[in-house]
């Protein structure tokens, strides 16, 4: 019985040896979405995706499907480049960032943001020219105190950030009138949306290498919130009355030619069914990856209610969110109701 039990462990330690260190963990195998398996990827940019963990209620902060939706977006409509997706936290994959040309998080931010474990490694590959953007949460790099190298080097990286007690985080229906000439708002027309857009970021001097992309005026009931880390402060106050255009998604351009991006939207994950949002985003993720963004901006097609279902964090499900209700969503946003 003893040498049938050491024979037994001797085995099993074989076969751990034999296999890979990270087979085990679902962060070590990325996803591909909408990219057969045996594409020809040569000459191809490769963008990795890094999605956060669960958090928030039934679709909302959604990190790895709305993660899933872009990169597949980009791997059935541009042939320019792949994407791959990380689920849930920073890669244990050796070769993950091997020749990657951009990486795009979307996770939860503050003290637990998925990059502040990994400054060094991620400065690295910024150094060098990736790309790396930002979305929603994910352009909060902590606060000062605990954190004061995230905020510098989100400074650096993408040109802005979210600051504790300068910026502020409502839910309000943006209208973005006005877009300016830059190749992330190629084929983006004026459009509406509903979310937390976060405002009144903490940009570069004299918004040196940035450029505003999505910008509009938030009511002023946005602004009375009273002192909070997230909620209210004196700079924004002082803006009521004052019609004051606030920036919510932003490019930024570095020395050496690098490029960066935030995004403070994408709370509500049904959002990336305005195909105008969807388009920006897609644009700026291909932009800082150094592709050229086609004349009418990244294609894809209209979403439906089973395409934004996918992928979905295993939380206690809204049964007031049926498909009838979500396409009705679809359609005001991308004015194709009847």
């Amino acid at each position: 019985m003893r040498r049938t039990f050491r024979g037994l462990l001797l085995a099993m330690l074989g076969l751990c040896l034999a296999a890979p260190a990270f087979a085990a963990d679902a962060s070590a195998q990325p996803e591909r979405p909408g990219l057969p398996a045996n594409a020809d990827l040569s000459g191809r940019k490769k963008i990795v995706f890094l999605s956060g963990h669960p958090s928030h209620g039934f679709a909302q902060h959604e990190h790895f499907a709305g993660c899933m939706l872009l990169a597949k977006c980009l791997n059935e409509n541009e042939p320019k480049v792949y994407a791959e997706v990380y689920k849930y936290e920073w890669p244990k994959n050796p070769s993950a960032f091997d020749n990657a040309a951009a990486i795009v998080i979307y996770c939860d931010g503050g003290g637990g943001h998925m990059a502040l474990g990994h400054l060094k490694e991620l400065g690295e590959m910024v150094d060098k020219g990736v790309g790396l953007g930002c979305i929603h949460y994910g352009v909060e790099p902590g606060d000062e105190k605990n954190n004061p190298n995230g905020r510098t080097e989100f400074l650096k990286w993408i040109g802005g950030y979210f600051e504790t007690f300068y910026s502020v985080n409502p839910t309000w229906k943006a209208d973005f009138t006005t877009l300016p000439t830059h190749p992330v708002t190629s084929g983006v027309k004026p459009f509406s949306t509903n979310d937390e857009w976060y405002y009144h970021m903490r940009f570069r001097d004299d918004m040196q290498g940035v450029t505003p992309v999505l910008s509009a005026v938030p009511p002023d009931g946005t602004r009375q919130g009273k002192d909070d880390a997230h909620g209210g402060n004196p700079h924004v106050r002082a803006g009521i009355g004052k019609n004051i255009p606030e920036t919510t998604v932003w490019v930024a351009e570095r020395p050496h030619d690098g490029r960066g991006f935030g995004c403070t939207g994408g709370h509500f994950h049904f959002n990336w069914g305005s195909n105008d949002f969807r388009k920006t985003i897609l644009n700026s993720i291909v932009w800082i990856a150094h592709v050229d963004v086609p004349k009418e901006g990244e294609q894809s097609k209209p979403l439906t209610p089973d395409d934004l279902m996918a992928n979905l964090d295993p939380k206690k499900p809204d049964n007031g969110f049926t498909n009838e209700v979500i396409q009705k969503r679809l359609d005001e946003m991308n004015g194709t109701g009847k």
